[in-house]
């Protein structure tokens, strides 16, 4: 048995009345289109401001002196020094190595607000001068002379980004700090790069940014003080930043320019005697 076939007028009618309804529908509606993708993180990016929202991280750092302790570099041709506070923090005597089996005692200013200290000896060495208060940018080439290990070497990072360090052992105090990637180091230096600490971290021009202060050898990174930090605690003590032009430095040479910043003495090894 056939149905009968509604009429052609039945037909449009409920057509229009469904596109009606339809768009009536779509007009009482507030979706949000979807969200775009997230921003991806460009290499030459200029560095945000610190922030309470920054990543946080954790390191461990040594609670009690030894001799070899770290790195300093020269600040003020007067014998003015730039270091760590963890590596000399508690030290009862703290000394400038400029010779195998010779060095300089030195007078420790601890900077109370993040892990920096100043060393002033009797005389010094030609300083390293501290980059121009200008923007830091994502994947910049930075550069990490000392010696790690109780032995001449450096590092070769790469900017990442700003984090909150807490040194585990240090009272947990946080700060902000710089998180670099490491994408070089001097051939046969151990994972742990212990003894780097107080390095400075260089730009490519030579120029100091920060002091290089903690690393995550599990994560890859080296962390340094922030260019703000290292200029407070310059002020801290006292010293005006040298005017001095940097040595350009980058991953073909760093090797190279690292040696000539210790044979100057430029970079030099810090001991920290308990008594």
């Amino acid at each position: 048995m056939r149905l009968p076939r509604p009429p052609d007028w039945l037909i449009y009618v409920a057509a229009v009345g469904a596109l009606t309804w339809a768009a009536i529908a779509a007009q009482n509606r507030a979706d949000a289109p979807p969200a775009p993708p997230p921003m991806p993180v460009l290499a030459g990016a200029p560095l945000g401001p610190a922030s309470p929202f920054d990543p946080s991280a954790v390191v461990k750092v040594p609670t009690a002196p030894g001799p070899g302790a770290g790195t300093a570099f020269s600040v003020a041709s007067r014998g003015v020094w730039l270091t760590a506070r963890h590596v000399v923090e508690g030290c009862a005597r703290v000394a400038v190595v400029v010779a195998p089996a010779s060095a300089v005692v030195a007078v420790a200013r601890i900077d109370p607000r993040d892990d920096t200290a100043v060393l002033f000896t009797k005389g010094g060495a030609p300083p390293i001068p501290l980059a121009p208060d200008s923007p830091l940018r994502m994947g910049a080439a930075a550069f990490h002379p000392g010696f790690p290990g109780d032995r001449a070497g450096e590092a070769a990072t790469r900017l990442v980004g700003r984090q909150r360090l807490t040194a585990r052992g240090r009272g947990g105090r946080a700060q902000p700090v710089l998180a670099f990637a490491e994408i070089g180091r001097t051939e046969g230096l151990p994972a742990n790069l212990a003894g780097l600490s107080g390095a400075p971290a260089l730009d490519g021009a030579g120029r100091a940014i920060g002091v290089t202060i903690a690393q995550s050898p599990r994560r890859g990174l080296i962390y340094s003080t922030t260019p703000a930090s290292l200029r407070a605690a310059l002020a801290f003590a006292g010293v005006s930043p040298s005017p001095a032009a940097g040595e350009p430095i980058g991953t073909a040479n760093y090797g190279r320019v690292a040696d000539d910043l210790r044979r100057d003495l430029r970079v030099a090894p810090v001991v920290c005697l308990a008594r």
